[in-house]
């Protein structure tokens, strides 16, 4: 037995009728599974439905006394818009009954009355109010999904800097194009007093709103560590400590984090287990910064991480990017690649007066040009750094 019958109104003016539905349906009716209530114009009709706020089907007659079948469905247009009506009448009234069709009657069925047809018709309809209602439910649930994803949206782009930094020491740029509503890349930079500047560039395994909250718990360790701890090694080994501890999920994140030395150019960075950055030199070479063969962040603690360093003069440039732009593929599955990002990285910088503006916005547009139609499968972020003079 079910819980909740569906409830029906069969609206019909005929003493014998209501006897011979509840004898037709007698089973339905003892398992609980359908239920049936009784008008006989359509002014009762109106009352019953007040009543039983719950009714989705009606099965009216056309011709009735006070108020016919029609009118009823007029009211039921502009009361009760979600209630599907059947029309039970002669055959020989079907100019009536296309009108009925004309105001919304879902479907219809002639007297004398077939019972097994009029069986089948309900259930038709009763499977169509089901499909329907399932569609809006799912519909009111993407558009609270809809609602989560914006606040989400909007608290993580609030934790994220400026995209455009602007000293007389260096310039920045940043992007970020998330795969999906949010994403799980970041990246920050922050001064850690006059003449010291930190950046970071991560990402997060997975993708959706998992992603963006590890993202913002990483970035809460890191921003912590740093207080703490002068050397990036130790930043991120306290990091991992933090991430791996009940991470039964195995979510991972790859980080790099370094801090510049604005008075002497000195860059002291670790690599947990991300992609290489470069640094552009000022005479146009790009070179690829150094790793620390150190792992990714989240899975084994008890790591040990490594600093490493190198030197930059003024003019030099640095470049920090996820892998949604090394991995990004083209309709033919190729992807650019880390020949090509070389490729376009010394052909911006070595354009004259190139900005760190042209540099990360020229990298994007490269990408999305060789990727043409393909859709975007991962998040896509970078950062240009020019280091301007010393401090």
């Amino acid at each position: 037995m079910t819980d909740t019958p569906t409830r029906l109104l069969v609206v019909d003016d005929e003493e014998d009728l209501e006897l011979l539905i509840r004898q037709r349906f007698r089973r339905s009716i003892r398992k609980g599974e359908i239920d049936f209530v009784f008008a006989r114009n359509g002014q009762e009709a109106l009352s019953r439905l007040d009543e039983n706020p719950d009714i989705r089907l009606v099965l009216s007659d056309i011709n009735m006394p006070v108020m016919d079948g029609l009118t009823l469905l007029s009211q039921l247009a502009n009361a009760h818009p979600d209630i599907r009506a059947v029309i039970v009448s002669a055959y020989g009234d079907m100019e009536n009954i296309r009108t009925a069709m004309n105001r919304g009657a879902f479907d219809f069925v002639t007297k004398p009355i077939h019972f097994e047809d009029l069986e089948l018709t309900i259930r038709k309809t009763l499977d169509h109010i089901h499909t329907m209602e399932q569609a809006l439910r799912a519909r009111d649930h993407l558009v609270t999904l809809k609602s989560e994803l914006d606040v989400a949206l909007n608290v993580q782009q609030s934790v994220l800097p400026p995209q455009h930094a602007s000293h007389p020491t260096h310039d920045m740029q940043a992007i970020i194009i998330p795969a999906r509503e949010i994403g799980g890349d970041f990246y920050d930079f922050f001064f850690l007093n006059d003449h010291t500047l930190g950046l970071v560039i991560a990402d997060v395994s997975g993708k959706g709103i998992p992603a963006a909250l590890f993202t913002m718990v990483t970035q809460a360790f890191l921003k912590s560590a740093v207080r703490n701890f002068t050397s990036p090694a130790r930043c991120l080994q306290d990091v991992n400590e933090l991430l791996a501890e009940n991470n039964d999920a195995c979510v991972f994140v790859t980080v790099f984090y370094a801090v510049l030395n604005l008075k002497t150019g000195l860059l002291r960075y670790c690599n947990g287990g991300h992609n290489r950055p470069r640094i552009l030199r000022k005479s146009g070479l790009v070179e690829e910064l150094a790793g620390t063969d150190d792992a990714i962040l989240g899975i084994v603690p008890g790591r040990e991480y490594h600093d490493s360093s190198v030197e930059m003069v003024p003019g030099d440039g640095l470049f920090l990017y996820t892998d949604g732009i090394n991995e990004a593929q083209n309709l033919a599955h190729e992807e650019f690649g880390e020949w090509r990002l070389d490729e376009e990285l010394g052909r911006l910088t070595a354009a004259e007066g190139s900005e760190t503006q042209d540099i990360a916005n020229g990298v994007v547009q490269a990408v999305q040009q060789f990727v043409g139609d393909a859709p975007q499968s991962d998040d896509l972020t970078c950062i240009a750094l020019r280091y301007k003079e010393e401090a």
